[in-house]
């Protein structure tokens, strides 16, 4: 996601050509021909991205008023088919998936044929099961090629995935399946990070006892470890392909027949589960790929998001496929063993477009260019930033020190909710500017408006909306359209909210400039403020809980929390540690707060709200508190900004 950028302006690197073709012209034209005639536009990209069983009748029809949206109805066409079937006839032996992982030892890969296979055998397995079109089925797994097998086979049978990242607590994962009504649950017995075994089954396990429709739980033996077993319930993954078909044929699916739900945090109640439909979604995936990444059948892609994640979704999984290409899949993190491990993985697979968060490239900075100097990587051809802002001194180092001056930095800025990336500076046709997201794709229609809700022509700051569909756009909120239409819709009418602030400059490049609700963005994670706060307020000694952001120069964003206790609690250090495990336990690491500040009171308005932008501002040292006149008692702030540099003394250690 782009932010503030200090308006240095960077040409693209002179030796550097797009395969094809496309220029600065064409992107213009491009634009033209969408804002005049969209639906010309996108049934043009629909035919030359997509393979269909049927054509449609309609291309699009959408009411944002409503949140009524619809792409291409009538026509029919499936995923998998999409992704490997097509592929076969030209590309069989061509590695579709290049596996590495946690250990360097550790590697293999799969061809198009391989993965149809397995797709297949797979697919008629969850069929053995019961398993069908519509049905919800949760994977809950390991960075393993298997994961995307799972994906795909449900796509084949028309099942409705809803991956969960294998970092939550077995408590998020039980809400999810809850939630989504899942059937079934694919995992692994462990998944390894950094030499460490994560008991993958053991979570499956403590979830799936408060989950009643869950009928099967296909395991996959990743480390052969020691697992419980139901014996009704429980299959192995060998067991349920063992054999199977290698040949299935794929479900017709209506292109607004749903694809896959992600749950992604809300600043209020619940996780929302993002809803995605088939034809869309896949269109915009192989749409945004091209022009971003410019891709050849020859390329090995790297994303370095979780496939619980959308980002692993759309950059790991769906584009690469797409487009007959290979996708590199990594289950360790960057610095294990060494430092440098991504730059070898780089060399060694000859990776030709690098796509990472800048979470990560900010904990590589710290280690300096020595990590670096061991390896070439040149094979590089673009560089790509997702999920948080990157600010411009690591954007500089990533250009300059990683990139070698020769790749473009693609900052991409887009949502769960969007499919895929919106907004970016486009290799070889845009200058680039540290930390900005620039332009908008082809067909989408960003707008700013103002705090009196006009919209902003030319240079100025103000909340981003988008004002038309474009097809990956999502479709709903599973099971509460209500809530769908209230976040998205409401603010302002006819458009939709992204929930971002943004700033123009006098190029009409676009910055984004933060989140304008309660989602936090840590290490390019949206987490749900209240999510923290809910399971803060589980323990018996905590009566009130607040939790705001502040500046973290590894995770972008850390995780401040305001706690106050009952009179007689205990105030220890001891407690803080039960406070982070607890989160912990509910929720997961990624939402364990870096700072519990435990208050005597909290400020409030005489309705007794909680004034977070109050906390937000203290949380981030800062003592301009703006107006105080609707706070009960002024002194609370000064009290909390007193604290803070005990506060920061004490986070460093716990």
């Amino acid at each position: 996601m782009g932010t503030m950028n200090n308006g240095q302006s960077y040409p693209p690197p002179d030796s550097w050509v797009r395969r094809d073709g496309l220029n600065h012209g064409d992107y213009d034209r491009m634009v033209k021909e969408a804002q005049d005639n969209p639906d010309l536009f996108w049934s043009s990209q629909a035919g030359k991205y997509l393979s269909w069983k049927k054509e449609w009748r309609r291309i699009s029809c959408w009411d944002f008023n409503q949140g009524a949206i619809r792409w291409f109805e009538g026509g029919i066409l499936n995923a998998a088919e999409n992704c490997i079937d097509r592929h076969l006839s030209t590309r069989a032996g061509q590695i579709a998936i290049q596996w590495v992982g946690d250990s360097p030892e550790q590697q293999r890969s799969l061809t198009y044929q391989q993965l149809y296979e397995a797709t297949c055998r797979f697919a008629s397995g969850l069929i053995s099961r019961g398993i069908g079109k519509g049905d919800r089925v949760c994977i809950y797994m390991p960075m393993l090629p298997e994961a995307v097998v799972a994906m795909l086979a449900c796509a084949r049978i028309g099942a409705i995935h809803t991956v969960v990242f294998a970092g939550f607590s077995s408590e998020a994962l039980k809400d999810r399946i809850l939630d989504a009504q899942c059937c079934a649950v694919i995992t692994a017995d462990e998944g390894l990070r950094s030499g460490r075994k994560i008991a993958l089954k053991a979570q499956v396990d403590a979830a799936v006892a408060q989950c009643p429709a869950v009928h099967t739980v296909v395991m996959y033996r990743h480390t052969q470890g020691s697992v419980s077993w139901d014996q009704g319930r429980d299959i192995a993954w060998d067991q349920l392909i063992e054999g199977r078909n290698p040949e299935w044929l794929p479900q017709p699916m209506n292109a607004e027949d749903p694809l896959f739900i992600l749950y992604t945090s809300g600043s209020t109640g619940k996780p929302k589960g993002v809803l995605h439909t088939t034809a869309g979604y896949l269109l915009f995936c192989a749409y945004s790929y091209q022009l971003i990444f410019d891709p050849s059948p020859t390329d090995v892609f790297w994303c370095t998001a979780d496939i619980g994640w959308v980002t692993g979704h759309t950059y790991t999984v769906y584009a690469p496929l797409l487009h007959g290409g290979t996708t590199l899949i990594y289950e360790g993190v960057p610095i294990y063993p060494q430092p440098d491990r991504f730059w070898r993985i780089i060399d060694q697979f000859q990776v030709t477009q690098f796509y990472t968060a800048p979470t990560a490239l900010r904990a590589l900075v710290a280690y300096g260019d020595e990590p670096l100097a061991e390896t070439s990587r040149q094979s590089l051809r673009i560089l790509g930033t997702v999920g948080e802002p990157i600010n411009p001194e690591t954007w500089r180092w990533y250009f300059h020190k990683v990139g070698r001056a020769r790749c473009p930095v693609v900052d991409t800025w887009w949502q769960t909710e969007t499919g895929g990336a919106i907004m970016t500076p486009l290799p070889g046709i845009h200058s680039m500017k540290p930390g900005s997201a620039m332009k908008p794709l082809p067909g989408v229609e960003p707008a700013l408006v103002d705090v009196q809700d006009q919209f902003i022509e030319g240079a100025g700051e103000g909340a981003l909306v988008l004002k038309s569909s474009w097809p990956g756009q999502m479709r709903t909120v599973y099971g509460d359209h209500h809530r769908f239409v209230e976040t998205y819709f409401s603010q302002y009418p006819g458009c939709y909210f992204t929930g971002d602030g943004a700033r123009r400059d006098d190029d009409g490049d676009i910055c984004l400039t933060g989140r304008m609700d309660d989602v936090l963005n840590v290490s390019g994670h949206r987490i749900g403020t209240s999510e923290i706060e809910g399971a803060l307020l589980l323990h018996p000694q905590v009566i009130e809980a607040a939790v705001v952001g502040f500046p973290h120069e590894i995770k972008g964003q850390g995780v401040h929390a305001y706690v106050r206790l009952l009179i007689d609690a205990q105030r220890n250090e001891g407690l803080t540690d039960e406070l982070k495990q607890l989160v912990r336990r509910e929720i997961g690491g990624i939402a364990v707060p870096d700072r519990i500040q435990v208050a005597e009171e909290l400020p409030k308005t005489r309705s007794g709200k909680i004034m977070r932008r109050i906390l937000r501002k203290i949380a981030q040292g800062d003592s301009d508190w703006g107006d105080l006149s609707t706070v009960t008692d002024t002194a609370v702030p000064q009290n909390l900004f007193d604290q803070m540099a005990d506060i920061d003394v004490r986070s460093k250690t716990s």
